[in-house]
């Protein structure tokens, strides 16, 4: 029997679609080099004379005299990965794309260089949250976003005009934001993630800088939400890392414009002024303007976000968009790595954890020995700290609670024998480690490796710590770069990892989530979770990031009292008396998510808030 003419043309059919799809497997691999590593100058151009296809007379590798790296084909590339293994400097990586993404390339910053795709979708009158890892794309987005960048569609060598790229968003919400950013000239505000800048090129009184941007009239609102008037005779240089946060705030909610953007709003604010800076930005919405928000504390993502885009992908290297999903979703899929639209994998195991978690065997916990510290108080100036007296055992892990200026730096520094109590004596004899709140980076041009090996000596060799501590942290990646070039995030890791590293009884910990993303909080929460409860020590930690904080805590101090003036450090308590007791005072009601157990903020005088209130329950683990 043979084929109808139907049968035939079918399958001539299926076998082009098959070839199409060899075409675009062979499209999706990239190639990226690493500048800061690549020298070939002082290597002997190991890729380029181990490439199969260099060898075969092609040009897949190119190195000139004059450049100062190399240049891979990613058309002519097989992904061999023989010169990944070669590079002498690890300056390499050829990474295969999921199939599809070639089409999607919203912007490359050049040749062999990080790649973006798609972009996040902003709707008017609502909060849009972004969400992922760091150097996988948020700035980048946030940057093409605010027109800083012209998405160049992956051209980088021939850019479209506007009107190329309107024409690629056609049909999509994306098209809409752009048409109006070209034809209406929209205003954008930027609250930038490096807030740094503001304060080293502002000359002159906070009072001055609000009153020339009180666009609003809302000065005196912004003021008593954002807590500002205590310092609005300050210069601008003077300001603290959290005031200068809510002064950056300020600025921008009281201006007029049709687009608001803050990366990274919640930085150096404890938990109630993280509440109330998300309540100033959900306060912007208005049925024609626009406000994206990037945030790595969850909680609060989840507390100010009307909807979530993900990002996924390898940092440095390339990074995906998902399309827009309800908070609750969202979030849960960057916690699961799993996007269920897309049937697609971007972690390999998802961050799901309880949030009173206790040590593996709880029989054993009488058996652990107990100590103590008796009360005691330290005067500072205008401001005074009284400490109850409080006990603790070992592999335990203390929390402290409080806002900012109610002296939980203050007990650490105490507890370290760094700052004696105003009483007459000595406090119990521990050897402690400690990890102040903004590590600072080496003046000498060190590496890494040599300053772990000067500070913890043999125990980042040991294998037991390496694989507790150091590759979990991804500390491996960063030993020959110099300490001095490390960013925020990747300096909190190296010295959370050098905290660690040495022998002590108790180990003081200020605010470890500082400058990481939501996935290295989670990471270095359990990190220090496993490594007190294996080596049996004790630990006290000052977080503001709640996801962080009840994931760590066995028990929890409550500081109370008015900030900068008169404070108290209760005794430490459980978890859920602890909690209870400090979100009373915060006015605020969490619940748990059923799949991952990460708390949620319930929204104020939502029924799920009164129903918690009206039960004393502010803290509900069931």
């Amino acid at each position: 029997m043979g084929f109808s003419d139907t049968h035939i043309q079918a399958k001539k059919k299926k076998k082009k679609k098959t070839t199409g799809e060899m075409t675009d497997r062979s499209n999706t691999r990239i190639a990226i080099l690493k500048p800061d590593r690549c020298k070939p100058n002082k290597c002997n151009l190991e890729c380029k004379k181990t490439c199969p296809i260099v060898r075969s007379g092609k040009r897949c590798i190119e190195v000139t005299s004059a450049s100062k790296s190399a240049i891979i084909s990613e058309e002519l590339c097989v992904g061999c990965g023989l010169c990944v293994k070669r590079c002498p400097f690890g300056a390499i990586e050829i990474i295969n794309l999921p199939r599809g993404l070639d089409k999607e390339t919203t912007h490359r910053h050049g040749p062999n260089s990080f790649k973006l795709h798609r972009l996040p979708v902003p709707r008017p009158g609502k909060v849009l949250g972004l969400v992922g890892t760091n150097g996988i794309g948020k700035s980048t987005a946030v940057k093409i976003l605010a027109g800083e960048i012209k998405p160049n569609l992956g051209r980088f060598d021939n850019p479209p005009d506007w009107q190329e790229i309107l024409t690629y968003f056609r049909g999509s919400e994306l098209q809409n934001y752009f048409t109006r950013f070209v034809e209406d000239n929209l205003t954008i505000k930027v609250k930038p993630q490096n807030i740094d800048n503001v304060s080293k090129k502002a000359r002159g009184k906070v009072q001055k800088y609000l009153d020339q941007k009180d666009e609003k009239n809302l000065k005196a609102e912004l003021c008593d939400a954002l807590d500002l008037n205590q310092v609005t005779d300050r210069n601008v240089g003077d300001l603290s890392g959290g005031e200068l946060q809510r002064f950056c705030i300020a600025i921008i909610a009281m201006q007029n414009a049709e687009v608001y953007m803050f990366d990274e709003p919640s930085n150096f604010l404890d938990v109630k002024q993280r509440l109330k800076a998300a309540q100033v930005i959900r306060s912007l919405r208005r049925p024609d303007s626009y406000v994206i928000v990037v945030e790595h504390d969850l909680s609060v993502l989840d507390y100010l976000s009307d909807y979530i885009c993900c990002f996924y992908g390898q940092p440095g290297a390339y990074g995906v968009v998902t399309l827009p999903f309800s908070v609750l979703e969202g979030i849960n899929i960057f916690l699961a790595g799993f996007v269920r639209t897309e049937n697609l994998r971007f972690r390999e195991e998802s961050l799901t954890f309880r949030v009173a978690e206790t040590p593996e065997d709880s029989v054993q916990i009488e058996t652990y020995a107990r100590y103590g510290y008796p009360t005691m108080s330290r005067t500072q100036g205008s401001f005074r700290l009284t400490v109850r007296e409080g006990e603790f055992s070992d592999s335990q892990i203390i929390v402290m609670l409080g806002e900012n200026g109610t002296g939980k730096t203050t007990f650490i520094g105490m507890l370290a024998g760094l700052k004696k109590p105003d009483e007459n004596f000595d406090l119990p004899e521990f050897f402690v480690s400690y990890k102040p709140q903004n590590p600072k980076s080496k003046s000498q041009r060190s590496t890494v490796r040599s300053w772990l090996l000067e500070k913890i000596g043999d125990a980042c060799t040991h294998a037991q710590f390496v694989s507790d501590v150091m590759k979990p942290l991804q500390i491996e990646q960063l030993m020959d770069q110099e300490v001095v070039n490390l960013s925020g995030g990747e300096l909190q890791r190296v010295a959370l990892c050098i905290c660690l590293g040495k022998p002590a009884d108790i180990y003081l910990i200020d605010e470890p989530s500082a400058n990481l993303d939501s996935e290295q909080r989670i990471i270095a929460a359990k990190v220090i979770k496993r490594f007190i409860l294996h080596a049996q020590k004790t630990a006290f930690v000052v977080e503001h990031d709640f996801i962080m904080a009840t994931y760590l805590a066995d028990k929890v101090i409550v500081f109370e009292g008015k900030p900068s003036v008169d404070c108290t450090a209760n005794a430490p308590q459980s978890l859920l008396t602890g909690m209870n007791l400090f979100l009373s005072r915060l006015d605020i009601t969490f619940r748990r998510d059923p799949t991952n157990f990460r708390p949620r903020i319930n929204k104020l005088d939502s029924t799920k808030d009164k129903e918690q209130k009206a039960a004393g329950s502010y803290y509900y683990l069931d």
